[in-house]
């Protein structure tokens, strides 16, 4: 199984719908909790080529990018050979 890395805040919609699809599809994920700031940030938006939103979302160390990214790679039929890795 792929190794899935997301960076979220507390109260974050987009972060709980992210998290939601992955928990559905039984992926394990370590979640980056960046709600009260830190080196971890600066971090995210070096590895998210500059973006600052959350989620952020890696797969393997590749950059997947958001919440939106994510469902759009599930309704392309791309997410599962991607966690299956």
């Amino acid at each position: 199984m792929a190794r899935v890395e997301i960076y979220t805040k507390l109260f974050c919609g987009y972060c709980a719908r992210a998290k939601m699809l992955l928990a559905e599809k039984g992926v394990e994920f370590e979640e980056i909790d960046l709600t009260m700031g830190g080196p971890q940030r600066a971090e995210m938006i070096d590895r998210a080529g500059g973006r600052t939103t959350v989620p952020q979302i890696f797969i393997d160390g590749k950059h997947v990018g958001g919440s939106d990214d994510l469902f759009a790679l599930d309704r392309d039929g791309r997410l599962d050979p991607m966690l299956a890795s």
